[in-house]
């Protein structure tokens, strides 16, 4: 484990197919740039199209934290990439931090062993009410129930390990309800999952949800 003063090392990491209209920089791009904004972080993103995917093995070793958004290529991360991923939470300590489309992930699926889906979606920009369940989990620190103005929807049943934690509960424009923000821990690592996030949506810009992945680095990181 890294010694509290030192900068927490995140990687922030997306397949890169979000509209460039709304993240010009990419999803990796929006998180990693405000991450570096802040005392105690300093990020990098990589893509998919990276060598190695952005995920070599020294890459990865280097991080203490992934953050991670997947949405239309799952099926193409390589074998290699999520055994390293595995093998960095599970007998390492590597904290992740997959996000909003990212359920289905190769990464979190091998994890959990199920995979990752979920009863319905709907793409409206319906508003969410992310609801606050565990308000002592570390990464619930600072937040109280807010609104999403614009998201896609997700409902339950949602096919997960079962949670640690629930830390966030969502409830939808259209009556349906979710386990928004869901805590593990599998072997030496943390993992937080966050659902909020599509990416036609500067989701990503919104206060509370940026706190929100900075309070998950830090525990994912074992600093809370």
């Amino acid at each position: 484990m890294a010694e509290q003063h030192e900068p927490i090392r995140v990687l922030v990491w997306s397949e890169f197919s979000e509209p460039r209209e709304v993240y010009p920089n990419g999803i990796h791009g929006e998180i990693a740039g405000y991450l570096n904004t802040l005392d105690g972080i300093t990020a990098r993103s990589a893509q998919l199209s990276d060598p190695e995917q952005g995920l070599s093995a020294g890459a990865l070793a280097d991080a203490e934290v992934l953050v991670w958004f997947g949405h239309r290529h799952h099926g193409d991360v390589s074998d290699e990439a999520v055994e390293r991923i595995v093998k960095r939470v599970t007998e390492e300590g590597m904290g992740f931090v997959p996000l909003h489309s990212s359920h289905m992930s190769r990464p979190l699926c091998a994890l959990m062993g199920t995979d990752g889906m979920i009863g319905a979606w709907r793409e409206a920009d319906e508003w969410q009410k992310v609801m606050v369940k565990a308000p002592d989990h570390p990464v619930a620190a600072g937040i109280e129930d807010f609104v999403i103005p614009h998201d896609e929807m997700y409902a339950e049943p949602f096919n997960i390990k079962e949670p640690d934690t629930v830390v966030f509960y969502s409830h939808f424009e259209g009556g349906e309800e979710f386990r928004s923000g869901c805590a593990w821990t599998f072997g030496k690592g943390r993992v937080f999952y966050f659902q909020p996030g599509h990416e036609t949506q500067p989701v990503f810009q919104q206060a509370e949800v940026r706190q929100v992945i900075v309070n998950a680095v830090r525990w994912c990181a074992k600093r809370t």
